[in-house]
């Protein structure tokens, strides 16, 4: 090894260093060595790819609970409009049973012979209720592969609680009216299943459009790919 180049202000007997040479450092070829300060070539350096606004995956409150709820609601809605037990009373030989459509005696059944003006009205808010539902739950099942996700999460809820809010209004009619028309004889009457499997089909389609709300605003997507898409 050779004598390590020294500043001549310390060892005056030393010769100094040339210009291009450091202290304390024995030269180095040109390819030995990146000079401190120099950057990576632009195709070494690794670079990532921009996510597209449509990547994003929805956060907060799960869609999967709006649609089983909404769901479960429409079919309980769908059973307690068609089936014939809203009013059931026992008589001899069996029972006799009320629907929003036909009249049961002994397993026997016909089409009402009249039908209360108040009931009619029940009949077009049960329908009106799951036509509405049944549109929210394709709009919420839509919304996964849509641009527009926030959008349609809040469509799809608004949809469900007016499908919730019309059952309610035909169920609360149907509980007015029938308590007048039987009079003193509701006491021999009382409601049965199809009756309360409305009432737990409001709870459950409300709940749905709520969860669409909640996860509309929890949405982290961006409002310009709404309009994309619509």
């Amino acid at each position: 090894m050779g004598v390590p180049c020294v500043p001549q202000r310390c060892h005056p007997d030393v010769p100094p260093c040339p210009p291009e040479m450091s202290p304390w450092v024995s030269p180095t070829s040109p390819g030995d060595a990146t000079p401190l300060g120099t950057h990576l070539p632009l195709e070494m350096t690794p670079q990532l790819s921009p996510a597209s606004p449509g990547d994003a995956t929805p956060r907060g409150m799960p869609a999967g609970g709006g649609l089983l709820c909404g769901a479960s609601g429409l079919a309980l809605l769908l059973a307690a409009t068609a089936t014939h037990f809203w009013l059931q009373r026992r008589v001899p030989g069996g029972t006799a049973s009320l629907g929003l459509w036909r009249a049961c005696l002994e397993g026997h059944c016909r089409p009402h012979p009249g039908t209360p003006a108040l009931w009619e009205a029940t009949r077009v808010l049960m329908l009106l209720s799951v036509l509405t539902a049944a549109a929210g739950l394709a709009l919420g099942l839509s919304v996964a592969a849509s641009t527009a996700r926030r959008a349609r999460a809040r469509v799809a809820g608004v949809a469900l609680l007016l499908a919730g809010l019309l059952a309610l209004l035909g169920l609360a009619v149907y509980t007015a009216s029938t308590l007048s028309l039987l009079g003193p004889a509701r006491t021999a009457w009382h409601f049965s299943w199809s009756y309360i499997l409305g009432w737990v089909a409001v709870v459950l389609i409300s709940s749905a459009g709520l969860f669409h709300l909640c996860a509309a605003a929890k949405d982290p997507s961006p409002e310009s790919s709404e309009v994309a898409g619509a």
